[in-house]
């Protein structure tokens, strides 16, 4: 794609609901995700000129798109505190030989078929929407986002075991929503 076949007239059609469902996912946040969506289209049309082709425009909107949404958690950072204290949420134990008490249940689906489920997507942001903010942003960041372990305890300024204790509690609270919401649905 060269720089000529970039079509800003269109994106708002061609990409602004995508976009918008995928901010709304991260920052929970219906007018942030409209906000970071329009800032990342008025960035787009400021910078077009750099447009080198090396990607599809899609492609290149949605990195402008993530780098707007980092600078959101950039700037609300100070905004929230992450506290290790075990809450009453952290509802998942384990045995003296490490098992999960009680085991996760068998969802007997196709991980592709999953994936391509909408009723269990909707289930899914429904749950993310439910983790507090602190669990929410690093699991964004971590699971949704690519970030490294690195960039994601730099950004928190916390250790890189404080980093996974709030992965795994945020993993085991999907699990439990999940479970509830979607395999008692079913």
């Amino acid at each position: 794609m060269s720089q000529e076949t970039l079509e800003p007239q269109q994106w708002v059609e061609n990409y602004a609901d995508m976009m918008y469902r995928f901010t709304l996912v991260r920052v929970k946040d219906p007018e942030v995700a409209e906000e970071l969506v329009q800032a990342t289209f008025f960035a787009a049309l400021k910078s077009q000129h750099s447009f080198a082709g090396r990607s599809s425009e899609k492609t290149w909107l949605f990195g402008i798109l993530k780098h707007k949404t980092m600078d959101y958690f950039r700037s609300s950072k100070k905004n929230i505190s992450i506290d290790l204290t075990a809450e009453e949420s952290d509802r998942i134990h384990f045995d003296a030989a490490e098992h999960m008490v009680p085991k996760p249940v068998n969802w007997n689906m196709d991980p592709e078929k999953a994936a391509e489920n909408k009723e269990l997507a909707q289930i899914l942001a429904k749950c993310m929407k439910g983790l507090p903010e602190k669990f929410h942003r690093v699991f964004v960041l971590k699971e949704m986002d690519g970030l490294s372990s690195d960039e994601i305890c730099k950004e928190f300024n916390i250790k890189p075991t404080n980093l996974w204790v709030i992965l795994h509690r945020a993993r085991n609270q999907l699990k439990l929503c999940l479970e509830s919401n979607w395999l008692n649905a079913k």
